[in-house]
C-alpha cells in the first residue's frame, strides 16, 4: 500500500468517493456485462508485436501532478486520430478529473474517433470503478499494485476479467511483480517513476525484465521519450511501451508515435531472482 507519497493522497480521495457511492453493485455489474464487446487490449498488443515489433500505447492526458499542465485544451478525438495514424496499437486515456484534468468524456470521444482499444487510466479502488470503466467503453482497466492490498488486487482483477476487461497490473519493483504474478496477471506494466522524488529511473524496467515470465505481455511505462530508449526496452523483451508526455508535447504527434513503433522485440531472459531487480516503493506510471 502507498504511504507518504503523492499516490497516497490521490488514492485517499478516490477511496472517499468510492465510500460515498450509493449505487448498487449488482446494477453496475449487469450494465457492464451488457456493454458492447471489447476490442481486446492485450490481444492487440500481442498481435502487433508478433507481426510488426514493439507496440505503442499512446496516452491522452491534460496535466499531471508532477508536470502540471501538458495540454489542457486538447481535443481527444484529434489526438486519438493522430496516434492511430502514427501506428499506435492502443490508447490510454486519463479519466481522473481532480489531478489529471480528465473525464469519461475524454475516453468516450477518443474511442469513438478511432478503432484502437482503450485503457481507462485511473485509480481503481472499487468494483464500481471496474464496472464504470466497462460501461464508459474502456477495453482495459489499470490496477496499481502499490495502491491496493492483496485482497483488493485479487478481487478487482477478477471483477475486470468477469466483465471482459483486460487488466494492466502496474508494478514498480520486484515485490509488486510477485504480487501481480500471484493473482494470475497476464498484462503487466513496469513503472519507472519514483513516488517520492518524481524522478524516472530508466534502469528499472530493464532490471525487472528478466523476472517477467515470457508468457506475460510486458509494458514499460514512464519517462520514455524517444526511439533509442524504445528500441532498448524492446530488445530487453518488452512488447509495448506506454508513452504520454513526450507524444503530447511533440510538434508532430503522428511522427513521434511512428518513431517508437516496430523495434525488434527480444526474448526476455529466464526469470532471475526477484531480489536482483531494483527495489523500492510502489509507483504509478504516468507516461
Amino acid at each position: 500500500m502507498a504511504r507518504d507519497t503523492y499516490l497516497s493522497g490521490i488514492v485517499a480521495a478516490h477511496r472517499a468517493r468510492a465510500a460515498a457511492d450509493t449505487r448498487r453493485l449488482a446494477d453496475l455489474q449487469a450494465r457492464a456485462a451488457d456493454a458492447p464487446a471489447p476490442r481486446g487490449f492485450a490481444a492487440r498488443l500481442s498481435a502487433h508485436c508478433a507481426s510488426c515489433g514493439l507496440s505503442v500505447i499512446a496516452e491522452i492526458k491534460r496535466r499531471s501532478p508532477s508536470k502540471g499542465d501538458i495540454d489542457p485544451g486538447l481535443d481527444p478525438a484529434a489526438v486519438a486520430a493522430e496516434y492511430e495514424a502514427g501506428g499506435a496499437s492502443c490508447l490510454s486515456v486519463l479519466t481522473d478529473a481532480e489531478y489529471f484534468g480528465g473525464g469519461r468524456d475524454d475516453l468516450e470521444v477518443a474511442r469513438a474517433s478511432c478503432a484502437l482499444p482503450v485503457l481507462r487510466k485511473d485509480f481503481t479502488v472499487s468494483e464500481a470503478d471496474v464496472y464504470d470503466a466497462r460501461i464508459m467503453g474502456a477495453d482495459a482497466v489499470l490496477l496499481i499494485v502499490a495502491a491496493l492490498d492483496d485482497h483488493e488486487l485479487s478481487a478487482l482483477h477478477a471483477a475486470a476479467v468477469g466483465v471482459g476487461l483486460d487488466a494492466l497490473v502496474e508494478v514498480h519493483d520486484a515485490g509488486e511483480l510477485e504480487r501481480a504474478l500471484e493473482i494470475g496477471a497476464v498484462l503487466v506494466g513496469v513503472n519507472q517513476r519514483d513516488l517520492h522524488s518524481f524522478t524516472v529511473d530508466r534502469r528499472r524496467a530493464l532490471s525487472l525484465a528478466g523476472a517477467i515470465p515470457q508468457e506475460m505481455v510486458a509494458v514499460a511505462e514512464s519517462g520514455i521519450d524517444g526511439a533509442q530508449e524504445a528500441a532498448m526496452l524492446a530488445a530487453a523483451g518488452y512488447q509495448a511501451v506506454l508513452v504520454g508526455e513526450s507524444l503530447l508535447r511533440a510538434e508532430d504527434r503522428r511522427a513521434a508515435v511512428s518513431a517508437l513503433c516496430g523495434h525488434p522485440v527480444g526474448r526476455r531472459a529466464a526469470a532471475e531472482a526477484a531480489g536482483s531487480a531494483s527495489a523500492g516503493p510502489g509507483g504509478v506510471g504516468r507516461g
